[in-house]
């Protein structure tokens, strides 16, 4: 079995749940590849305990994020670092030659984002994807499977979003998600964004324009210090996107929210699909289950809902009938990344991680939006 060894810059807590799932690599008896994390690397150096507590495989342990790609052991980079560390240190592990799976937005804004894309260009022997954890969701695959199929017929509608409530807290302290200089101007869509993005790209409903209305709901927050701090970021965004489909070259509504202040929604992730011939729906608040209208079936506008088991596009050894978790979408993923990697090319399409280039169309989309702000009008996806 082949083995790529994997060093982690910024050991938070994407870092950890990385570090866990090439733990439990074992639950995947058909991959012909494995990781393991070999060096981790944070400016502080009180994170490295965790680690030194669970893996002794781990020899390398620095502050330095240069001492990671001058080390000839290291394969491979995951770098779950603020928005306006990722032009930077995504440039450094491309140009150093590591493999890299980058996190959204994948540059703080959109000049950051082509000049990760440019270094690529400059090395393209070098793998480079991000990290969006959504489709790999059974019930999600199972829609998946239903767009690649053309089942939905001419589309009518397709919504989608991230929302949660982390924020509703009005007495939260600031973090660098709030902060311009730190998370960029996007906010809640650099942050949340791409996870609705995610399967709509990969099925190629590119949007043609968008109206944005973006909401500033918490514009001052305490700074932990006892003082109050400008609450700069916007906390919530809903974008209406008139999007054309690839199949028949037809155009239909897509209208996606991500939001930091969403109440009654502890984390939740959504996508429906509405065509003229089947509907399908899937919510994160019944993560396990689907539910389908398939008109073709009978005159009867019924939903069904379908309980999914462990049905994953990487064949696991938990059982079937057992349910999905959030640890278990992160393994999935990283099988994505891996398989890839190797094998030169997606297991399928739906089971793939973000591209560079759809991490260009989201730059393209979100700074879009945020001129359909300021404006107040709709603005063509350039």
């Amino acid at each position: 079995m082949k083995t790529i060894r994997f060093a982690i810059i910024g050991c938070g807590l994407m870092g950890k749940e990385f570090a866990s799932a090439a733990a439990r690599w074992c639950h995947l008896p058909d991959m012909r590849v494995r990781q393991v994390v070999v060096a981790v690397c944070d400016t502080n150096e009180c994170m490295f305990t965790w680690f030194r507590d669970n893996f002794s495989h781990i020899k390398q342990y620095t502050t330095d994020y240069r001492e990671i790609l001058s080390n000839e052991t290291v394969d491979a980079v995951y770098c779950p670092v603020p928005h306006n560390l990722h032009e930077r240190l995504y440039c450094d592990t491309i140009s150093a030659g590591k493999h890299l799976m980058g996190e959204k937005p994948f540059g703080i804004d959109r000049p950051a984002n082509e000049a990760i894309l440019e270094v690529m260009k400059a090395n393209p022997d070098v793998f480079v994807r991000c990290s969006s954890e959504f489709p790999f969701i059974p019930a999600v695959q199972r829609l998946c499977g239903m767009i690649e199929r053309e089942e939905f017929g001419d589309l009518i509608e397709v919504n989608s979003g991230f929302m949660h409530s982390s924020d509703l807290d009005t007495t939260k302290p600031i973090n660098w998600k709030r902060m311009i200089a730190s998370n960029g101007e996007y906010g809640c869509l650099g942050d949340l964004g791409m996870h609705a993005c995610h399967v709509p790209f990969r099925a190629g409903w590119s949007p043609k324009n968008v109206r944005a209305i973006l909401s500033d709901l918490v514009p001052e927050r305490p700074d932990g210090k006892g003082g109050i701090v400008p609450c700069e970021t916007w906390d919530n965004a809903t974008l209406f996107c008139e999007t054309v489909n690839p199949v028949d070259g037809k155009t239909f509504p897509w209208t996606m929210k991500t939001q930091r202040i969403a109440p009654g929604e502890k984390d939740t992730w959504y996508l429906e699909v509405i065509g003229m011939k089947k509907c399908a729906r899937y919510s994160s608040k019944n993560t396990n289950a689907i539910e389908i209208l398939d008109y073709t079936l009978s005159r009867e506008q019924a939903w069904q809902r379908i309980d999914m088991g462990h049905e994953t596009a990487f064949k696991s050894i938990t059982g079937g009938i057992f349910e999905f978790g959030f640890s278990d979408s992160i393994l999935q993923m990283w099988a994505a990344f891996l398989y890839e990697l190797v094998e030169g090319k997606p297991l399928k399409k739906f089971a793939g991680c973000v591209t560079p280039d759809e991490t260009a169309l989201s730059h393209r989309l979100f700074t879009a939006a945020l001129q359909s702000q300021r404006e107040k009008t709709t603005v063509p996806v350039e």
